[in-house]
Protein backbone atom coordinates (compact mmCIF):
# COMPACT_ATOMS: atom_id res chain seq x y z
CA UNK A 1 0.00 0.00 0.00
CA UNK A 2 1.30 3.43 -0.95
CA UNK A 3 0.56 6.47 1.17
CA UNK A 4 1.04 9.99 -0.17
CA UNK A 5 1.66 13.06 1.96
CA UNK A 6 1.76 16.51 0.41
CA UNK A 7 2.31 20.11 1.39
CA UNK A 8 -0.49 22.68 1.36
CA UNK A 9 0.10 23.71 -2.28
CA UNK A 10 0.81 20.14 -3.47
CA UNK A 11 4.24 20.95 -4.94
CA UNK A 12 6.18 18.77 -2.44
CA UNK A 13 5.06 15.19 -1.95
CA UNK A 14 6.31 12.24 0.04
CA UNK A 15 5.24 8.78 -1.10
CA UNK A 16 5.59 6.06 1.54
CA UNK A 17 5.34 2.34 0.93
CA UNK A 18 3.37 0.40 3.56
CA UNK A 19 2.54 1.22 7.14
CA UNK A 20 4.73 3.34 9.40
CA UNK A 21 7.00 1.57 11.88
CA UNK A 22 5.59 3.84 14.59
CA UNK A 23 3.46 6.95 14.99
CA UNK A 24 4.78 9.33 17.64
CA UNK A 25 2.66 11.90 19.47
CA UNK A 26 5.19 14.51 20.65
CA UNK A 27 4.45 17.35 23.07
CA UNK A 28 7.91 18.98 23.13
CA UNK A 29 8.17 22.73 22.69
CA UNK A 30 9.95 22.30 19.35
CA UNK A 31 7.00 20.37 17.93
CA UNK A 32 4.51 22.82 19.41
CA UNK A 33 6.26 25.76 17.76
CA UNK A 34 6.84 23.94 14.48
CA UNK A 35 3.22 22.83 14.09
CA UNK A 36 1.56 25.82 15.73
CA UNK A 37 -0.53 23.53 17.92
CA UNK A 38 -0.15 21.57 21.15
CA UNK A 39 1.54 18.45 19.75
CA UNK A 40 2.88 16.78 16.63
CA UNK A 41 1.89 13.44 15.11
CA UNK A 42 4.79 12.02 13.16
CA UNK A 43 4.70 8.73 11.25
CA UNK A 44 8.11 7.09 10.95
CA UNK A 45 9.01 5.13 7.84
CA UNK A 46 12.16 3.37 6.70
CA UNK A 47 14.07 5.70 4.40
CA UNK A 48 14.13 2.97 1.74
CA UNK A 49 10.30 3.02 1.68
CA UNK A 50 10.08 6.79 1.04
CA UNK A 51 10.26 8.74 -2.21
CA UNK A 52 10.34 12.54 -2.20
CA UNK A 53 9.00 14.48 -5.18
CA UNK A 54 9.29 18.23 -5.65
CA UNK A 55 11.44 21.15 -4.59
CA UNK A 56 12.28 21.52 -0.91
CA UNK A 57 14.35 23.51 1.56
CA UNK A 58 15.75 22.44 4.91
CA UNK A 59 16.09 23.91 8.38
CA UNK A 60 18.48 22.39 10.94
CA UNK A 61 18.06 22.59 14.70
CA UNK A 62 19.35 20.84 17.80
CA UNK A 63 16.57 19.30 19.86
CA UNK A 64 16.12 18.79 23.60
CA UNK A 65 18.13 15.57 23.63
CA UNK A 66 21.08 17.31 21.89
CA UNK A 67 20.43 15.66 18.54
CA UNK A 68 20.37 17.52 15.24
CA UNK A 69 17.03 17.51 13.45
CA UNK A 70 16.65 18.36 9.78
CA UNK A 71 13.22 19.65 8.75
CA UNK A 72 12.22 19.52 5.07
CA UNK A 73 9.65 22.02 3.90
CA UNK A 74 8.08 23.40 0.72
CA UNK A 75 9.67 26.68 -0.41
CA UNK A 76 6.35 27.86 -1.90
CA UNK A 77 3.84 27.32 0.93
CA UNK A 78 6.18 26.65 3.86
CA UNK A 79 4.65 23.34 4.95
CA UNK A 80 7.07 21.17 6.97
CA UNK A 81 6.24 17.79 5.52
CA UNK A 82 9.00 15.52 6.84
CA UNK A 83 12.10 15.47 9.05
CA UNK A 84 15.02 13.33 10.07
CA UNK A 85 17.33 12.70 13.03
CA UNK A 86 20.54 11.59 11.27
CA UNK A 87 22.54 10.62 14.40
CA UNK A 88 19.77 8.58 16.06
CA UNK A 89 17.55 7.35 13.21
CA UNK A 90 19.73 7.57 10.10
CA UNK A 91 17.62 5.06 8.18
CA UNK A 92 14.24 6.70 8.96
CA UNK A 93 12.10 9.68 7.98
CA UNK A 94 9.36 11.19 10.14
CA UNK A 95 6.37 12.41 8.10
CA UNK A 96 3.65 14.74 9.37
CA UNK A 97 0.50 12.64 9.74
CA UNK A 98 -1.71 15.61 8.83
CA UNK A 99 0.01 15.87 5.43
CA UNK A 100 -1.47 12.49 4.49
CA UNK A 101 -5.00 13.96 4.95
CA UNK A 102 -6.22 10.41 5.66
CA UNK A 103 -8.78 10.00 8.47
CA UNK A 104 -8.03 6.25 8.50
CA UNK A 105 -4.30 6.73 9.09
CA UNK A 106 -2.97 4.61 12.01
CA UNK A 107 -3.08 6.33 15.40
CA UNK A 108 -0.19 7.08 17.73
CA UNK A 109 1.84 4.20 19.18
CA UNK A 110 3.76 6.25 21.78
CA UNK A 111 3.62 9.69 23.41
CA UNK A 112 6.77 11.73 24.17
CA UNK A 113 7.41 14.76 26.41
CA UNK A 114 4.34 14.23 28.57
CA UNK A 115 5.74 16.78 31.01
CA UNK A 116 4.95 19.44 28.36
CA UNK A 117 1.53 18.11 27.36
CA UNK A 118 -1.21 20.72 27.71
CA UNK A 119 -3.35 19.95 30.76
CA UNK A 120 -6.61 19.88 28.73
CA UNK A 121 -5.25 17.45 26.12
CA UNK A 122 -6.21 13.80 26.32
CA UNK A 123 -4.49 11.05 24.42
CA UNK A 124 -5.17 7.39 23.73
CA UNK A 125 -4.83 5.59 27.08
CA UNK A 126 -3.41 2.42 25.60
CA UNK A 127 -0.10 3.89 24.37
CA UNK A 128 3.13 4.24 26.37
CA UNK A 129 3.65 7.81 27.55
CA UNK A 130 7.11 9.13 28.37
CA UNK A 131 7.71 12.22 30.51
CA UNK A 132 10.71 13.18 28.35
CA UNK A 133 11.87 12.26 24.86
CA UNK A 134 13.13 8.74 25.30
CA UNK A 135 13.90 6.15 27.94
CA UNK A 136 12.06 4.33 30.68
CA UNK A 137 10.47 7.37 32.31
CA UNK A 138 6.92 6.24 31.71
CA UNK A 139 4.17 8.35 33.26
Amino acid sequence: MKRKASCHCGQLQVVCEGDPTQVIMCHCELCQRRTGTSYNLGAWFNRSDVTVEGEERTYRRTGDEGLELIFHFCPRCGTNIYWELPAALADMFGVAVGCFADPDFPGPTVSLYGKRRHAWLTQPGDIPSHISGVGSDLE
